[in-house]
């Protein structure tokens, strides 16, 4: 069975649906899925690129290179970042016809227009009918599955189609697994090993607590306040230390957006009197990030709208068994619990409130032990295997229901 999974963009180190995508695509041979990667303009090796860029016209020329690719289903892969929001892509299925059965996974939902100019009570009776998506335009509509991440978008698509549309809940997996480190007893002596080796490199003692921030660093991140916090902790008396680990440049922050952030990032943290306590890394590559977060003591993830199991970065700290903390998002995520998976701060952009959270989790031995060990847990049910294998049932049920109405004339 050959599926090709379209995402906007096609280099993981820049786009976390693109990594999403590629790691899927590495689990889905296991269950008789052939999976291959479409995307457009400048692509990975391992994808095929359908054409110049996300426009209309480049939504023909796509088209005309997916039937030449001849899948058995087409599995797009939405976010409006992704797509650089240009949401042309929701035309495919009118290029496409019922060529190929069509799979959508929505990735990021429920806050973007791509036509802002059409009036908000003609897109709500487009959507109430199932004829058109504000947002994916003809993909989540034309779709034999819709499939989400996280429950917020699964409840914003019932809100939307009024019950029309019944998605599916994947779950995404850790975007940086385990290198081995991970698991008493076999890897207890490489993890001593990897806490010292970390501590050496970085000019620590080697009882110096390591904090860690993992993920693309972007300004809704929330570093600045985390990097504000670590200063009053500091007063305490408190030997840590804070790694920020991870690229700036991203779709979402193009390159001189990305050095600026940079630049100003660095300016706050000499601006705390923090330089020598923080260490910003840039992209490093997976096993590099494994054998940190294998040394650290505790992830802080302070976003500014709050962490949900729709990041890859928050399964990887807790895949690691990290006792971790997280900005509580607007809207709660039921497998977050505080003191279960993870420790929850209330307040975004305050750094006060991290300190709290911080104090509580540092202070408390068996907090640490409860909360590291329902996080992996928690990680531990959003395994790639797992996921890939729901996967090849949604294709396999697709294709059942296209071989029935065939038959059936």
């Amino acid at each position: 069975m050959r599926v090709l999974l379209v995402c906007g963009d096609a280099r993981p180190w820049l786009d976390g649906v693109a990594d999403y995508v590629t790691r899927l695509a590495a689990h889905l041979p296991a269950y008789d899925v052939e999976p291959l990667i479409g995307a457009v303009g400048e692509v990975a090796p391992h994808a095929y690129r359908l054409a110049p860029r996300w426009t209309l016209g480049g939504t023909v020329v796509a088209g005309r290179a997916i039937r030449r690719l001849r899948p058995a289903i087409l599995h797009v892969q939405f976010a409006p970042s992704a797509f650089r929001f240009d949401g042309s892509v929701g035309l495919l299925p009118l290029v496409l016809g019922r060529a190929v059965p069509l799979v959508t996974t929505v990735h990021e939902y429920g806050w973007w227009t791509w036509l802002p100019h059409v009036p908000a009570p003609a897109y709500e009776r487009l959507q109430r009918r199932g004829w058109w998506d504000r947002e994916t335009g003809l993909l989540v509509p034309r779709s034999r599955r819709v499939l989400v991440t996280n429950p917020a978008a699964r409840d914003a698509l019932h809100r939307r189609f009024a019950g029309r549309v019944e998605p599916v809940q994947i779950p995404i997996g850790p975007n940086v697994e385990p290198a081995g480190l991970d698991r008493a007893p076999a890897g207890k002596q490489a993890r001593e090993q990897a806490r010292e080796d970390v501590r050496r490199h970085l000019g620590l003692p080697p009882d110096a607590t390591l904090l860690v921030f993992f993920g693309f660093v972007h300004p809704v991140k929330g570093v600045r306040y985390l990097v504000d916090a670590l200063a009053r902790l500091r007063r305490d008396r408190r030997d840590l230390h804070l790694v920020v680990a991870g690229g700036f440049e991203s779709l979402a922050l193009p390159g001189p957006q990305a050095r600026a952030f940079e630049s100003e990032l660095r300016d706050h943290v000499a601006a705390a009197g923090m330089d020598a306590h923080v260490t910003i890394t840039g992209f490093r590559p997976a096993a590099e990030v494994s054998r940190l977060l294998s040394a650290s003591d505790v992830a802080v993830l302070p976003f500014t709208a709050g962490v949900t199991t729709k990041s890859g970065a928050l399964l990887a700290v807790l895949a690691h068994g990290l006792p971790t903390v997280v900005t509580r998002p607007p809207v709660g995520d039921p497998e977050l619990v505080d003191g279960g998976s993870c420790v929850l701060v209330d307040r975004v952009r305050d750094a006060d409130a991290l300190v709290t959270a911080l104090r509580r989790v540092l202070d408390d031995p068996g907090l640490r032990a409860c909360v590291a060990a329902g996080g992996r847990a928690l990680a531990d049910r959003h395994g790639w295997a797992a996921i890939a294998a729901r996967h090849a049932q949604v294709y396999r049920e697709v294709l059942r229901e296209v071989a029935r109405e065939v038959a059936d004339g």
